[in-house]
């Protein structure tokens, strides 16, 4: 009797833990894995990475010209900064699916060639944090996945130029999006894989980092 007893308690110990874990096997949409903001093919993004990301812009944009007017026009940043970095991964996969390799002299190259038509180093970095809410110090991250889309776009046959080169991309890159099995915190969304983008987000894959054509719209 003693030991059936004992047999009965582990059983029901057992079935209590399975019970009390189960939650923790869910996707970090219900709040599963405590302190991640989305996960991405198994792999977190914690609320510090993208609270720390979130920072540094914070952090430029006091330090600016007109500080206070790029901190209200960027109200949204927390959420905009979380999308950049879940579809950077999705950039990051698709290109190592497709056998894209982007170097950093690659990096460096592109950068002397956009921190030109943008007017020096310091005129790049202060139209970046104005137009894209970009930190100088991701500048380089976010131009290696600009290269990478354009190496995946010439693979597919892509024209970024054209009226519907984004749709094509974002078609070839939804693929990707949707077996990395991305799961968000509801306090920032809901992940759209067919868009790739958080639910509402419209954000081109491809996006001039020169500030060029922006400043041509403006003066028109």
């Amino acid at each position: 009797m003693e030991s059936r007893r004992r047999r009965s308690a582990l059983t029901l110990s057992a079935v209590a833990a399975l019970v009390v874990a189960a939650p923790l096997l869910t996707a970090c949409g219900n709040d599963a894995r405590p302190g991640a903001a989305a996960v991405v093919k198994g792999d977190r993004i914690s609320m510090a990475q993208l609270q720390s990301r979130v920072g540094a812009v914070r952090d430029a944009q006091r330090g600016a010209p007109q500080g206070e007017q790029l901190i209200k026009q960027s109200g949204q940043l927390t959420r905009a900064t979380l999308d950049g970095m879940i579809r950077d991964r999705i950039v990051q996969q698709a290109a190592k699916d497709s056998g894209v390799k982007i170097t950093r002299r690659d990096v460096g190259r592109a950068r002397s060639q956009i921190e030109h038509q943008a007017g020096g180093r310091k005129q790049l970095e202060a139209t970046l944090l104005r137009q894209q809410a970009i930190a100088p110090d991701e500048i380089d991250s976010r131009i290696r996945m600009q290269l990478r889309v354009e190496k995946l776009a010439s693979k597919e046959g892509i024209d970024p130029s054209s009226p519907q080169g984004n749709q094509q991309l974002n078609a070839v890159l939804a693929k990707t999006s949707k077996a990395m099995r991305i799961d968000v915190n509801p306090r920032y969304g809901t992940w759209d894989a067919g868009r790739s983008t958080l639910a509402g987000a419209k954000t081109p894959w491809l996006r001039d980092l020169s500030g060029a054509a922006a400043d041509r719209k403006q003066q028109l």
